[in-house]
This record gives C-alpha cells, structure tokens and sequence, in this order.
C-alpha cells in the first residue's frame, strides 16, 4: 500500500491550505485515515484522524481551523486548514491503516508535505 500527500506549501498568517493524500496499490479495506505532523526539533503528533465511520478526532490547537475528510471511492483523505498559524509549521505526514489484499493488517505512512506559515 503506498500513500502519496501533496498540497503543501508556504502560506501568510491567516491563510489557507488544502492537503491530499491517496492511496492505492492492494487495498482490501481502509479503517482510520489521518494526519500528523512533525515540526522542527519536536516529535510527531497527531493534527486529526476520521474513522471508516467518519467520526473525527482533532488535536486541541487545531479544533475549529482544521478539517479532516475522506472521499472512500478515491480512496483520499484530506486536510483542510484554514486560519493558519506559524506554529502550524511542520512537515505533514498522511497515515492510512486497513487490511490489504494480502489479508495483512497495514498502518503506513506518506512521504511528508511541508507546509509553511509564514509572512
């Protein structure tokens, strides 16, 4: 299962953002899909993660100015991220878990978008 992220880039104080990441490559079943982030000289964390329900879980510093979605059929998730602070700076990791075709339970990670706030 591989997961390729895009939509990072350099944004002023207030702006917006929107972060994509698909998946493909033998996939039976997505469960969780989510975003983390690791910023300089911190460890990852998790910014919000959206259950094969949909239900949503958000870190506390980004409740209200992010938004976690996914689109099942395109087997995407996404980041929307409005109200942007510097200290959103950081790399953005997408994380899908499920089971693959091989019947194997998989948890992986994107390649990291870097996403920079900034005037």
């Amino acid at each position: 299962v591989q997961l390729q992220a895009c939509g990072g880039g350099l944004v002023q104080p207030g702006g917006s953002l929107r972060l994509s990441c698909a998946a493909s490559g033998g996939i039976f079943s997505i469960n969780a899909m989510g975003w983390y982030r690791q910023a300089p000289g911190k460890q990852r964390e998790l910014v919000a993660v959206i259950t094969s329900g949909t239900s949503t879980n958000y870190a506390d510093s980004v409740k209200g100015r992010l938004t976690i979605s996914r689109d099942n059929a395109k087997k995407m998730v996404y980041l929307q991220m409005n109200s942007l602070k510097p200290e959103d700076t950081a790399v953005y990791y997408c994380n899908v878990r499920g089971l693959a075709t091989s019947w194997r339970e998989y948890n992986n990670w994107g390649q990291g978008t870097l996403v920079t706030v900034s005037s």
